[in-house]
C-alpha cells in the first residue's frame, strides 16, 4: 500500500506534465489518503515483526519525498505563477531543501509537531493555483517558506498533535471537503471558500506558534 504512492507519484507526474492540475492533484489527494492510513494499519498488523527485513520508515520517507515535494516542485516550476528567471531557482531550492528536511532527525518534537515547515510543498502548490498571487509576490512567499523549512518553529501534526486535537480533527475534515470541491471546480470557487481554506491552512502552521508567544509575554 505505501509503495503505491510512488505509482500515484507518477500518474500524478505525467498529468502536472500535461498540465492538467486538476487531475495532478487527484492522484495526490488518493495518496495522502494512503499516507494517512498505512501507518495506523501497518501497526495494527504488526508488519514490522511480519516484514522484519523491509523498513516501512524509509520506504515511507521515499514515497512522502515523491508526493510532498518532487512532483509538486515540478508543478510550481511549470504553473508559470512564479517569476520567469526565479521559477527554476525556487524549484531546485524546494526539493533540496525538501530533501534536507526528511533527512532531519529531528523534523519531529517529542511532543507530534513538526519541526519548521513540514515541506508540505503539495499544498502550497494548491494554494498557489488557487489564489495566483503576481509573480513577484508568489516568489517571495514560496521563498519564504524554503527559508521556515529550517527555523525550528513548530507546526501541527494534522492527526497527532494532541492539543486542540478534537477542533483540530474538524478543521481539517472541512479543509478536506473545501479541497474535493475546489479541485472539482477547477478551482473557480468563490472567495468564500478560498478564505476558508487559507484560514484552516493558517492554523495548522502557525496556531502552535502563536500559542507559545502569547504564552511568553503573559508569563
Amino acid at each position: 500500500m505505501t509503495a503505491s504512492g510512488a505509482a500515484l507519484a507518477l500518474l500524478a507526474l505525467l498529468e502536472a506534465v500535461r498540465e492538467h492540475w486538476t487531475m495532478m492533484f487527484v492522484w495526490l489527494g488518493v495518496a495522502l489518503v494512503i499516507d494517512g492510513i498505512d501507518g495506523p494499519l501497518a501497526r495494527r498488523f504488526g508488519v514490522p515483526d511480519v516484514l522484519p527485513d523491509w523498513s516501512g520508515d524509509t520506504l515511507d520517507l521515499v514515497v512522502d519525498f515523491l508526493t510532498y515535494v518532487f512532483v509538486p516542485a515540478y508543478a510550481i516550476m511549470a504553473s508559470k505563477l512564479l517569476l520567469p528567471i526565479a521559477g527554476p531557482l525556487v524549484g531546485i531550492a524546494i526539493v533540496m531543501s525538501g530533501a534536507l528536511y526528511f533527512a532531519d532527525r529531528r523534523m519531529k518534537t517529542d511532543d507530534n509537531h513538526f519541526r519548521g515547515f513540514p515541506a508540505l510543498w503539495n499544498a502550497a502548490a494548491f494554494y498557489l493555483l488557487l489564489l495566483k498571487p503576481s509573480p513577484g509576490v508568489a516568489t517571495l512567499v514560496l521563498a519564504v517558506f524554503v527559508i521556515l523549512t529550517f527555523v525550528p518553529f513548530h507546526t501541527l501534526h494534522p492527526l497527532r498533535t494532541l492539543r486542540w486535537r478534537p477542533l483540530t480533527l474538524v478543521l481539517i475534515g472541512v479543509w478536506a471537503v473545501l479541497a474535493i470541491f475546489t479541485i472539482v471546480a477547477d478551482f473557480n470557487v468563490p472567495a468564500a471558500v478560498k478564505i476558508a481554506l487559507c484560514a484552516i491552512g493558517g492554523y495548522v502552521l502557525f496556531s502552535d506558534l502563536v500559542v507559545r508567544t502569547y504564552s511568553r509575554i503573559t508569563s
